[in-house]
């Protein structure tokens, strides 16, 4: 059996030997990397065709974007939840169980199209939620253990290898679809079938595979740091800028709201046009990557440009797949797709560099506390734009929906230029953030 005194022998192995440590981290990243694979499988999958199965169930299209709602309201609580379980027992516990409900979510799901209940579907999909919490909340697990310069490289590993599964889960929804018309499943709930087994895989690995713990080991050693006289001298002194943390949540409430909003109708906008359940797949797995793909470089430009540039990036590409959307022929799935490209990079613009603007404006000891938070108003944001996506396609049209949200990006231009000003006058000019 394994005691706290075999658990503190390992622990100290870690503590006293620099080489081990790297090891260790360097480990995890791979760990990181295949489970990240997995839950962008299963993330993408249930996304792709979560609208077109509740339009399907509820019969009306202003329904259609409850899914991404409860879905996302879910995502939310449990990054509440596994935070904190996390907090106490770590990362391997936190996220394999993270996967694990999401998994159990998928599953139900699955279960709710066989029997047509539509009750069972709107809760399975609120526990599903807890795999796209658990996606998001892995890339931390990888800050652990790294040093001050490579933490922004791990953030991004973990993202980018999130693309491998959550572009292959798209394309592999047609195939889905034809096993679950095998197993007497309807068709739509191919996609979710992948998602339960690709979330209980991630869940998996955590579970098996993330030991010892880089959360525990990070704590071992913040420990021994804190012994230090001088470190236990150093007084929180650092002033929070309230106005940079509002217009960091802003950013990257607003670039939620508008992306989940359009790419949830667009498989709804792409069915009502008579395109094929491959189609469908083909263009979301593409905006996905264009979600996460970028951020390994997305992060360098933040860096060596600035957080406001990459904040107009983010509002002209925002804006740009609003219009294209808007008037695409609806024949054309080329100009359709480059529009759901550049929805995902200006998502992935938005969240960076607003995320940037958040660490910049938090002293140390209060970060952690206001990123969880916010990444709680993200979730609800996402939750909104699923919700009111559905009943402006039902009163007014696709074009309407893409022309709004282009329309609200552009108020990220005026609020970077107000954020700017009032730095100029009382505070540091911008600049990169030093490492």
């Amino acid at each position: 059996m394994f005691t706290d005194k075999d658990r503190n022998a390992v622990i100290n192995r870690y503590l006293n030997n620099p080489n081990k440590l790297q090891k260790l981290y360097r480990k995890t990243l791979t760990i990181i990397v295949l489970s990240q694979i997995f839950g962008g499988a299963g993330l993408a999958a249930g996304v792709t065709v979560g609208a077109l199965l509740a339009k399907d169930m509820l019969g009306v299209d202003r329904l259609a974007g409850i899914p991404s709602a409860v879905f996302t309201l879910g995502s939310a609580i449990a990054a509440f939840l596994i935070g904190r379980l996390t907090q106490k027992l770590g990362r391997r516990v936190g996220l394999s169980f993270g996967f694990f409900t999401g998994s159990i979510g998928a599953f139900g799901v699955i279960i709710s199209a066989v029997t047509d209940n539509v009750y069972l579907l709107i809760i399975s999909l609120f526990i599903y939620g807890s795999g796209s919490a658990t996606n998001l909340l892995a890339r931390y697990a990888g800050t652990d253990l790294a040093s001050t310069k490579q933490r922004g490289s791990a953030i991004s590993v973990a993202m980018v290898s999130t693309t491998l599964g959550a572009v292959a889960g798209p394309i592999l929804v047609d195939i889905m679809g034809e096993v679950a018309t095998s197993m007497n499943i309807p068709k739509l709930g191919g996609p979710f079938i992948l998602a339960c087994v690709t979330y209980m895989l991630a869940g998996l690995i955590f579970l098996f595979f993330l030991r010892p713990d880089p959360l525990i080991i990070a704590k071992q050693l913040t420990v021994l740091e804190e012994q230090d006289k001088e470190i236990n001298q150093i007084k929180d002194n650092q002033i929070i800028d309230k106005h940079g943390l509002f217009v960091g949540s802003t950013v990257m409430v607003l670039s939620q709201v508008i992306m989940v909003a359009i790419m949830t109708m667009t498989p709804v906008h792409m069915d009502k046009h008579g395109y094929e359940l491959s189609d469908v797949g083909i263009i979301i797995g593409i905006h996905i990557g264009a979600m996460y793909l970028p951020s390994l470089f997305t992060g360098i430009l933040v860096d060596k440009l600035g957080r406001s540039i990459i904040i107009y990036f983010s509002a002209l590409s925002l804006f740009g797949a609003g219009i294209l959307a808007a008037f695409a022929p609806t024949n054309s799935m080329f100009i359709l797709t480059i529009a759901l490209a550049l929805l995902g990079i200006g998502w992935n613009f938005g969240l960076i560099s607003g995320t940037a603007i958040i660490v910049d404006s938090t002293d140390l000891k209060k970060r952690a506390k206001v990123q969880g938070s916010l990444d709680v108003f993200i979730a609800l944001g996402g939750a909104f734009g699923g919700a009111i996506s559905g009943i402006i396609l039902d009163y007014y049209d696709f074009a309407t929906l893409s022309i709004i949200g282009a329309v609200v990006s552009l108020s990220l231009v005026p609020l970077v230029i107000w954020w700017r000003k009032d730095k100029s006058k009382g505070q540091q000019i911008e600049r990169p953030a030093s490492h």
